[in-house]
């Protein structure tokens, strides 16, 4: 089993520390004055004769990483009765030496053992900084024996200028500024433990920029279970190792973590425009002392200190019938400060400086929050993370809002065709994968979830309910499983294209073509159908496979074709987008996901729990607060649910709801089979009536 880097440079400076240790005992043992020795041994022999009830241990640390930087700890004075370190070769003496699990020295150069000590300290470096990321830093500095790496000498090394150019310009990527704040050394001489203090800060500050700019802002669960991209985040000791040694490039090397698709910097160009200018600085906060509530005219010792706060003068200036004021007066300039800031912080807008006023005061005041079109802007910015930093020479992209699909290939796009995807109630996932093999002809197991839902209650009425729509049911050993054969009236169509994923979501054709030509296509229960999927064939499959020879396969059985190269199949989400001409394209945010994510980047208030909790209704049904009626709406015979006596009986008949692959589902449960999937077999076909599923 493979080791991380982290872990490997953590637990090199823990044996190099362990040997240290060792050698400087032996050592103090050699210079030892006679007498001593024997005195000590003497005490040996005490203690083995009379051991005492709770012998002292050194602590054995876990983890290898916070070894490599644990200080020394001095050998305390041998106490009356206490064991000194058996010197014997007996197991249990070796064994129980404290030499073997002592902590690490800490380095003799002051600055390292500074930079070493604040690395143990459990204080936060940065909030947001992962316990993973500070292992990395630490086992970062461990292989450089703790040395500062962008301080030298006092002063900013050449890397650490860029890289704080860049991180105080975070905005021109739609990411916050302040959330990678950049140490300031004063003018006097620092100190080793400042200087340990602002090279680490500033390392910190660095990781987690190059790990936001990867996407790694959101936690995704936390927005849906169906947005699942596989993120490319950087190892924090190689972004610190490539950063602090780029000199003067090193802001362009960290801006670089950024998405560089075109898609990305038009929107980035756009924001800019929207803008006008750079990221509205942050405004600093103020702590307060508790005190009374103050109102205009009142005098108080704080009031000098939100003067600071709000740029204000020190005093009223004096006139010819008034002297200056006093710097402690809530005077009127006061007061319409504090009333401004309580109405951009939501608070009620009376002047007066209450106590949750104090508190807002001593929150950071992140930039102006943007508006409706910067946040759009922004949440479509952070989107393109979600994406592989290379898309790929060729590949396939689905904008899901768009019901739209693109061929790339060599760069350009190639086709373009209209899709059908999830309704609101089953969304089409988000991620990235791989097609590798399209299937002529295929035939469609039934899920478990429709097989119960929709055919069991049919089954229960009519044994021949299935038998008479051409699906096949089989029984075995009391476990049931219904499969559409191919034909023409086949829930995937004539032709299916399948990249292997956990959401058993593909694209495909469908028989009912006809839902094509509506506008709104959020229809199936998670696949991608695709228009015309043989044109899209041509753009996909090798060129020996036309798409006239697919179509002469048709009707002649199951037929599977292999990619001779992996192609990726990227299914997105964009409601904003920047066209040829330059122009500002929005779409409807289908699944509410733009609501969402606004509030996670504290772009808007609200609660992330209150917006997920309306994931699977329409927008009219997250305002009425009620649930969709399961709409029918069939052509054919209306596929009611079975009395419920009935259905309890079939059930239980039916020990398992099962299919010819669910052994091989419950075999591998981290990914659904292949042949799985939920096309929308319920949405109503307009035209005139036909007995089928359509």
């Amino acid at each position: 089993m493979g080791v991380s880097r982290s872990a490997s440079v953590a637990l090199s400076a823990l044996l190099a520390g362990c040997i240290g240790y060792t050698a400087q005992a032996q050592t103090q043992a050699q210079t030892l004055p006679s007498d001593e020795v024997t005195a000590q041994a003497k005490s040996a022999e005490a203690a083995q004769a009379n051991p005492p009830e709770a012998p002292a241990v050194a602590p054995v640390v876990k983890n290898a990483s916070v070894d490599a930087a644990a200080p020394a700890v001095e050998p305390a004075a041998p106490q009356a009765g206490a064991a000194a370190p058996s010197t014997g070769s007996a197991p249990d003496a070796a064994a129980s030496a404290p030499v073997a699990e002592a902590p690490p020295p800490l380095p003799a150069d002051p600055q390292g053992a500074a930079v070493a000590a604040r690395l143990l300290d459990p204080a936060p470096l940065l909030p947001r900084l992962s316990t993973k990321e500070r292992e990395a830093i630490q086992a970062f500095y461990a292989l450089g024996a703790f040395k500062p790496v962008w301080i030298v000498d006092g002063a900013l090394t050449p890397a650490a200028k860029s890289a704080a150019a860049r991180l105080a310009a975070a905005g021109e990527d739609g990411l916050t500024s302040s959330a990678y704040p950049v140490p300031v050394l004063g003018t006097q001489g620092a100190t080793e433990a400042q200087i340990a203090e602002a090279d680490l800060k500033l390392s910190a500050a660095v990781v987690l920029y190059a790990r936001d700019a990867r996407g790694g802002r959101i936690h995704l669960a936390s927005l849906s279970r169906l947005i699942t991209p596989t993120l490319d985040l950087p190892a924090p000791d190689a972004v610190l190792g490539r950063i602090a040694s780029a000199g003067t490039q090193a802001g362009a090397l960290l801006q670089g973590y950024n998405p560089a698709q075109p898609g990305y910097l038009a929107l980035k160009a756009r924001l800019a425009t929207l803008r006008g200018h750079g990221e509205t600085p942050a405004a600093p906060s103020v702590q307060l002392p508790p005190g009374p509530v103050l109102k205009l005219g009142m005098s108080d010792p704080r009031v000098p200190a939100l003067r600071t706060r709000f740029g204000l003068e020190t005093r009223t200036a004096g006139t010819l019938d008034a002297g200056p004021g006093d710097p402690q007066t809530y005077d009127a300039r006061v007061v319409a400060a504090v009333t401004g800031f309580q109405r951009a912080r939501g608070l009620a807008p009376n002047g007066h400086l209450t106590p949750q006023t104090v508190a807002a005061l001593a929150r950071p005041d992140s930039a102006a929050r943007p508006d409706a079109g910067e946040a759009a802007l922004i949440v479509n910015m952070e989107r393109w993370r979600w994406l592989p930093s290379d898309l790929g020479r060729d590949y396939v992209l689905v904008n899901i809002p768009e019901f739209r699909l693109r061929v790339i290939r060599d760069g350009r796009q190639r086709d373009e065709a209209r899709v059908i995807v999830g309704k609101t109630e089953s969304p089409t996932p988000i991620f990235s994968g791989m097609m590798e093999y399209a299937v002529v002809n295929p035939s469609w197991n039934v899920p478990p979830s429709i097989l119960k839902n929709e055919f069991l209650p049919g089954l229960a009425r009519d044994p021949n309910y299935a038998a008479r729509r051409g699906y096949e049911v089989v029984y075995r050993n009391g476990n049931v499983s219904v499969r559409q054969p191919p034909g023409e009236r086949n829930a995937l169509g004539f032709i299916k294209f399948m990249f292997p994923n956990n959401h058993a979501v593909y694209l495909h054709d469908t028989p009912n073509r006809s839902l094509f030509s509506s506008s709104q296509r959020a229809l199936s229960h998670g696949c991608v159908r695709v228009d015309d999927p043989f044109r899209f064939a041509d753009a996909v499959l090798p060129e020996a496979w036309s798409s006239e020879r697919l179509k002469k396969l048709i009707g002649k059985g199951e037929r599977q074709i292999r990619l001779p190269e992996k192609l990726p199949v990227h299914l997105a989400y964009f409601t904003a987008s920047v066209d040829e001409t330059g122009s500002l394209r929005t779409l409807p945010d289908l699944y509410g996901y733009d609501a969402r994510m606004k509030i996670a980047l504290g772009l808007s208030p609200g609660s992330l729990l209150v917006a997920k909790a309306k994931e699977g209704k329409s927008p009219d049904q997250a305002r009425r607060g009620t649930q969709k009626p399961t709409v029918t709406g069939r052509t054919g015979p209306a596929l009611t649910a079975a009395p419920k006596p009935m259905a309890e009986a079939r059930r239980q008949r039916v020990r398992e709801v099962n299919s010819e692959t669910g052994s091989a589902a419950r075999g591998n449960p981290g990914r659904a089979p292949g042949d799985f999937g939920e096309p929308d077999l319920w949405t109503p076909r307009p035209g005139r009536p036909l007995n089928s599923w359509w």
